[in-house]
């Protein structure tokens, strides 16, 4: 069958030109006119929903019946008769004879979507189908027929379901007899800007907004960006951005402000090996006082309650205890030396920090009262960086490692934007 790729594409909305997407579509043109059942696999959101669109529009079927079933969609004790019908009587509620799926598919083309969420009770009936063309409705004695031609799509690891004795090995092989695989968007990175412009201009258009235009620097960060829910994460993520950005001209800076917080520091593939390292090192350094500070906090706060107990006892007396004679030397240890040298110039040596902690007092804000929440930590760590920095947010957000439109949108959160 010699039908042209762009003018499939086309037809059905579809964008790319990776070779291994394209071979998919080839594949399922070229199947199309045979009756030979396909299977579908690809990740959730890849868009295998297009495939025995198709299939069926390009088959000798195409002026019968079209049925697609979400088979993980279907309650496990109603899904026989959904897919086969019921007779009257057969169960409780079955007021009348009912029709299933593949008897209204009769002619046409079935999709059974998720198929690999079937009990195995009914891929033992689906098999028989595939093999004979007859089903059993529930309730009846007597097979009948039916002439579908039968597409399925899984996104289940069918091989690790067949391990696990959830998926029959003879219905995989009977089903899969052409195979096509749909490669997830992170393994696309060329189609990804052009899906993006395509949302974007069908977002503008339906909401009668301007266009969204975008710059080199973040088409190469949604180039980057891993898109664990593929092309449906890709266009919910543009119609977001569609609506809410006032300015239609989408830099790399805006577009982190949408993106999940963990993609943030996808940017830093740009930036020199030996800057990310120096820069890694000096945040984990950070990291590790402030989870110190925390822990400091939390155990003085349960030793000021513990001296609270038990000065409320009836036979309390102080104890008067010196651990460590005044006259005894501080002690140095080879341990501080390696410690020394390894803090580096950001935090200075161990006794340089020693004397921080004892001699100079700490702010309120690290040990209040009240039990500290995640909240309230990472508010007082943002106002402590602004102002270090004099109310300078660009430099604030770049001390604590977060892009700026971050820092704005958590202030906007505090209410002190």
């Amino acid at each position: 069958m010699n039908v042209d790729l762009q003018q499939v594409m086309q037809r059905f909305g579809i964008v790319g030109r990776n070779p291994s997407f394209l071979r998919a579509i080839e594949t399922a043109v070229q199947v199309a006119p045979t009756d030979l059942s396909v299977l579908v696999t690809g990740e959730s959101g890849v868009g295998k929903e297009f495939f025995p669109k198709i299939i069926h529009a390009y088959s000798l079927r195409k002026h019968q019946g079209y049925v697609a079933v979400n088979c993980g969609a279907i309650p496990e004790g109603t899904i026989d008769s959904e897919l086969f019908g019921h007779r009257k009587g057969s169960f409780t509620g079955a007021i009348s004879d009912r029709k299933g799926y593949f008897e209204e598919a009769d002619g046409g083309t079935i999709f059974l979507d998720e198929v690999g969420e079937l009990p195995l009770a009914t891929q033992a009936r689906l098999l028989r189908v595939l093999e004979s063309g007859e089903f059993i409705p529930v309730g009846a004695s007597k097979p009948l027929k039916t002439d579908v031609r039968v597409v399925a799509a899984t996104n289940v690891n069918i091989q690790e379901a067949i391990a696990r004795g959830r998926f029959r090995e003879d219905l995989y092989y009977r089903l899969s007899t052409v195979p096509i695989v749909v490669p997830p968007l992170r393994k696309r990175q060329e189609d990804i800007v052009l899906l993006f412009k395509l949302f974007a201009s069908l977002s503008a258009e339906k909401n009668q907004i301007p266009m969204l235009e975008i710059t080199p620097e973040a088409e190469e960060l949604l180039r980057h960006y891993p898109w664990p829910g593929n092309i449906r994460e890709l266009r919910n993520l543009t119609d977001r951005i569609s609506i809410l950005e006032y300015d239609r001209h989408l830099t790399a800076d805006d577009l982190r402000g949408y993106l999940p917080e963990k993609t943030s520091e996808l940017s830093t593939s740009l930036v020199p090996v030996e800057r990310q390292s120096e820069e890694r090192s000096f945040a984990n350094e950070r990291e590790i006082l402030y989870q110190v500070l925390f822990d400091m906090k939390r155990d003085i706060t349960a030793l000021k309650q513990t001296v609270a107990t038990m000065r409320q006892e009836p036979h309390y007396e102080p104890i008067h205890t010196t651990l460590v004679p005044a006259e005894m030397e501080p002690m140095h240890t080879e341990a501080e030396e390696v410690i020394d040298s390894d803090l580096g110039p950001h935090l200075g040596t161990s006794s340089e920090l020693h004397k921080e902690f004892t001699e100079t007092p700490m702010e309120e804000p690290f040990l209040p009262d009240k039990p500290m929440t995640i909240e309230e930590a990472e508010r007082i760590l943002i106002k402590r960086a602004l102002e270090r920095h004099g109310g300078n947010k660009t430099e604030a957000a770049e001390e604590l490692n977060i892009s700026p439109r971050t820092l704005y949108r958590k202030l906007r959160s505090y209410g002190e934007e």
